[in-house]
């Protein structure tokens, strides 16, 4: 295939950059082919040309590589970061995570742990990031008297004196 000229370089940069943004999104392959102007096969071959790699599986590195900063620097379970960073199936994250990296979610956080650092921060503030909750203290509910999550009918908070 012969190289790409730069317009064609810069949709696809375009794209790249998109999927770098959104890497948790669900956006399908065949929309940002369609955004790049391509058709979808013909975007996957002009893609793997520029970067080497198809747009599937460098989004699925990126989702990996940020799955891999959460494991080491957040107190979050496997599942919520599955979740987090795109994956829709815990199995599917293992064994991509595994196959990347080399070794479980669960034995890079341990080794990541013996290799020392900053200590997790904790799960509530990377959720409360990724999620775009504000960044000051929750005054809870509006009354003390409700539920703080309409599955937990039986979690009460009680007011602040």
């Amino acid at each position: 295939m012969s190289s790409p000229d730069l317009a064609s370089l810069r949709a696809l940069r375009r794209a790249r950059d998109r999927m770098d943004r959104d890497y948790a999104g669900q956006i399908g392959i065949r929309a940002l082919a369609a955004e790049a102007g391509y058709s979808t096969e013909h975007f996957i071959r002009a893609f793997r040309a520029a970067y080497g790699e198809t747009p599937g599986r460098y989004r699925t590195r990126r989702r990996v590589e940020r799955a891999c900063d959460l494991l080491r620097s957040a107190n979050l379970t496997v599942t919520e970061v599955c979740c987090l960073v795109g994956f829709t199936s815990l199995g599917s994250f293992s064994a991509r995570f595994s196959e990347i990296t080399g070794m479980s979610p669960t034995a890079y956080r341990k080794a990541a742990a013996e290799r020392g650092g900053p200590a997790p921060i904790p799960g509530c503030f990377a959720l409360m990031w990724r999620t775009g909750l504000p960044r000051t203290a929750d005054p809870g509910p509006a009354d003390p008297g409700q539920p703080v999550n309409s599955g937990e009918a039986s979690a009460r908070v009680a007011p602040l004196r």
